[in-house]
Order: C-alpha cells, then structure tokens, then sequence
C-alpha cells in the first residue's frame, strides 16, 4: 500500500491528487489503496474538491471575499477528516494532518 514501506501518513488537500500521501518519501497514494471505508474516501474527495475555493484564481491568486474564514473552515474539515482516518487505520499508521498555508504569513 505504501510506497516506500513507510507507515506514516499525511492527509493533505491540494488540486488534482487525492488526499492521503506518503509522509516519508512525499508520494501521493491512490485513496482507493487505502484501508479506510468507502464512505470516508468519498467525505475526503468531497473535502479535496474545495481546495482553493478561497483563491480567486482568474484574478491572480487574490484571496475571494472572506477567503481567510474559508481557508480556516478548510483546515479544521481536515483536521477532522484526520481524526477519521486516524481511527480506522488504527495504531499501526502514524496520520498527521497538513493545513492549507496560504494565508499564513511569516
């Protein structure tokens, strides 16, 4: 299932990969290869498919009307999604979760 033989995990939202990729070696893995139930893999692609509603894309890259709240709302679905995939994994995967940055600021 993992590429490298690894069993750490990232879920991760970005525009046109699935959400879970190989913590280790940084490879993005095909939901369907991963253990959890049907109805998980489909909250998470829902969940993917809103990556970047908070960027205006045709106006290079502004941040839409309440684009921050929207980001943050994003990341704790994912944080939450997280969780999920933490309990149905189980105690042999190491699941971390990587929020969207793009309103974060140095």
């Amino acid at each position: 299932m993992i590429c490298c033989g690894t069993n750490e995990l990232r879920v991760e939202a970005d525009i046109g990969a699935d959400p879970i990729w190989c913590n280790s070696c940084l490879m993005n893995l095909n939901l369907e290869d991963i253990a959890i139930s049907k109805s998980l893999k489909q909250e998470m692609m829902d969940w993917v498919q809103q990556y970047g509603g908070w960027i205006d894309w045709k106006n290079e890259g502004q941040w839409v009307p309440n684009g921050l709240e929207l980001e943050r709302l994003h990341n704790e679905h994912g944080e939450r999604l997280t969780e999920k995939v933490k309990q149905e994994l189980g105690p042999k995967y190491k699941v971390v979760f990587s929020k969207s940055a793009y309103g974060w600021t140095p």
